[in-house]
């Protein structure tokens, strides 16, 4: 059996960008190990709301382990707040000493596979950008064997755009976001079925119920998304994508052991 570290920028992305992998890996007697490099609050208000979620997202999927390495939300948008009283937004932190803090856990783990980001940070998220280059540079610190970053089709997204408009629904990214988020199909290496796992992270996602806030479209998705039959479940949440940035373009493969 094999030792799964997924880092991850906030609470909640661990649920939607690697929840199935996470699950499926659990289920096979894997050990499952979830770091977050941020407690997910943009301010010092909520302390444990986010990190008392993402615990019981974790219990959800079947994690064995959670981490938080404690650097305030850098926040989304052309605005870069000044870190809060106390901590450090993870986008300004210095990468080498937060690369040192992920890579013992690595070693404590002798984990055999790091779940990071792509360079690009998906959509652009600067904490996502930043948990590519501590991610790396912790896995070269520790030795790590392999390195699996998460992604999803563009093509894929922009069909979603495309049927959000026509429904007159919001889009998740803008048109401009889109042409650069993630990576075009052809980068992809890893296509991973979660099907049967489709329920967990449905329900990992919804332990983040603080997302909502006071906006009342997130809510009806929200409550949407909880009443989703398995199946039709299975089809929105049954793949999880991944690139091996050591592995040429062409085959992809169906674990991300593999």
């Amino acid at each position: 059996m094999a030792t799964v570290v997924a880092f991850h920028a906030h609470p909640d992305d661990e649920a939607v960008l690697t929840g199935g992998t996470l699950a499926r890996a659990a289920a096979d007697g894997h050990r499952v190990v979830v770091v977050v490099a941020t407690d997910g609050r943009v301010s010092n208000e909520d302390a444990d709301v986010r990190i008392d979620e993402l615990r019981s997202s974790a219990r959800i999927l079947g994690v064995h382990r959670v981490e938080c390495l404690g650097y305030a939300d850098s926040g989304f948008g052309t605005e870069f707040y000044p870190d809060p009283p106390g901590r450090v937004r993870f986008a300004r932190a210095d990468a080498e000493e937060a690369a040192q803090r992920l890579a013992a856990i690595l070693r404590d783990e002798d984990a055999d596979l790091l779940l990071s980001y792509q360079a690009n940070g998906g959509y652009g998220h600067r904490d996502h950008r930043q948990v590519h280059h501590v991610g790396k540079r912790a896995a070269e610190l520790a030795a790590t064997p392999r390195v699996l970053e998460a992604t999803m089709p563009r093509e894929l997204l922009t069909r979603i755009g495309n049927v959000a408009r026509l429904l007159r629904l919001p889009a998740p990214y803008d048109r401009d976001v889109v042409r650069t988020a993630y990576a075009p199909a052809s980068e992809i290496t890893h296509r991973i079925n979660v099907f049967r796992f489709a329920r967990q992270k449905r329900d990992a996602f919804a332990a983040h119920r603080s997302q909502i806030g006071d906006n009342r479209a997130a809510a009806v998705l929200f409550c949407a998304l909880l009443r989703l039959p398995p199946q039709v479940a299975g089809l929105a949440f049954g793949r999880e994508w991944f690139v091996d940035p050591t592995l040429p373009a062409g085959r992809v493969y169906r674990d991300i052991f593999e």
